[in-house]
């Protein structure tokens, strides 16, 4: 194991005080090399506090940059840092916590055809994503690669924490959730909103639950999933059992490589033709409006959503609502569908297609696009 220096001796006397953690514990870290997987709310206190304890080497994989609206929990970013792609002012940030990091970062998504690559040189992965498909692939990863998988989720004002590791006797994701939610069913975090220092608990959770699985010291959630209900501060524990039919990590397994997780997960990349749905700009969208054009305009947002910014005249139908809500919309009449930036709404042109509506079009970059392209006076969120 990695030998401490002198100046490591110093900067972890905490830890080395702690008689069940010591300079042993330390050295464990000190070897250990972490993939997380997202720099965004989890990933922020997740890989904020691995750099300051001492894990030795960090891998973080995200493609975004930094929006003005992640700095209400994204604690990794600052004002200036707006602009930046993250992982470059995530890997300056992280340096100056701790300069005896190894920092290794993955300015791509997470997909099919790179996941096993990038996951196969790292002791623990850890999951801080915000959508399903990303989720199912870092499980199934982590199976095959015979490596603990700690998991947390946030919405509003709950979360949850667990560890998955089939091959340390534990459960996997998908032996908890076999299947995920039809699309819409559970909106996002951009969709459904998320108290800032929520991600700040449950990161700071799965940062410790990595701790504990390298070092070896106190018992990890393994075979448990601990639920947060923030708001009344309620901690509940539920107990998961290995399921012998799971197709990945179960007795006899179906799935033993990559498959097509937006297809699993009931996803399609967002259109870019008019082949696969009919979209129109927002340009379009307001000739259509200056012209008089008799269409209807359908937000398929949320409401609290529709409390920020609103496009005047359109029609609000939640998409999770929207297949028993078709008798509200017009027949024989061109509808016009827009969400925030343009995902949500085409899925509901191509469901609203599926249900016999022929004159429907999806709004490309929605109401974020509106507001950058045709009415700056508008707010973005």
């Amino acid at each position: 194991m990695s030998d401490l220096t002198p100046d490591e001796l110093r900067r972890y006397a905490r830890h080395l005080a702690i008689p069940e953690f010591g300079i042993e514990g330390q050295r464990k870290l000190k070897a250990a090399r972490v993939l997380c997987i997202g720099a965004g709310g989890l990933g922020s206190p997740i890989t904020m506090y691995l750099a300051a304890a001492g894990v030795g080497g960090l891998g973080l994989v995200d493609p975004d940059v930094v929006e003005i609206t992640n700095l209400q929990r994204q604690i990794l970013f600052g004002q200036k840092d707006i602009g930046r792609k993250k992982l470059d002012a995530a890997r300056e940030r992280l340096l100056d916590i701790n300069p005896h990091l190894d920092v290794q970062v993955y300015p791509e998504l997470f997909t099919a055809s790179n996941a096993m690559r990038i996951a196969a040189d790292y002791d623990v992965i850890i999951d801080g994503t915000d959508n399903f498909p990303t989720r199912y692939l870092s499980n199934d990863v982590a199976v095959w690669l015979r490596k603990p998988n700690v998991y947390g989720s946030i919405l509003r004002f709950d979360g949850q924490v667990g560890v998955f590791a089939p091959h340390l006797g534990a459960p996997c994701y998908r032996c908890m959730c076999p299947q995920p939610p039809p699309p819409g069913l559970v909106p996002s975090c951009a969709e459904g909103g998320v108290l800032g220092v929520l991600p700040g608990l449950i990161g700071t959770m799965q940062a410790l639950e990595a701790i504990k699985i390298i070092t070896g010291i106190g018992q990890p959630l393994l075979g448990k999933l601990l639920h947060v209900d923030t708001l009344s501060m309620r901690f509940r524990t539920l107990t998961l059992r290995r399921d012998p039919d799971c197709p990945v990590c179960g007795d006899k397994p179906t799935i033993t490589q990559p498959i097509d997780y937006e297809g699993f997960c009931g996803l399609s990349k967002e259109p870019t033709t008019a082949s696969d749905v009919p979209a129109m700009t927002v340009h379009e969208l307001k000739e259509l409006r200056d012209a008089g054009d008799n269409h209807f305009l359908l937000d398929v947002r949320e409401p609290h959503e529709l409390a920020i910014s609103r496009i005047d005249g359109a029609t609000l139908i939640p998409l999770g609502e929207l297949e028993n809500r078709t008798a509200e919309l017009p027949r024989g009449r061109r509808i016009l569908v827009h969400c925030k930036s343009g995902g949500r709404s085409a899925r509901a042109v191509s469901k609203l297609r599926e249900l016999g509506f022929d004159d429907v079009w999806n709004i490309s970059g929605g109401i974020i696009a509106w507001a950058r392209e045709i009415d700056p006076t508008m707010a973005e969120y």
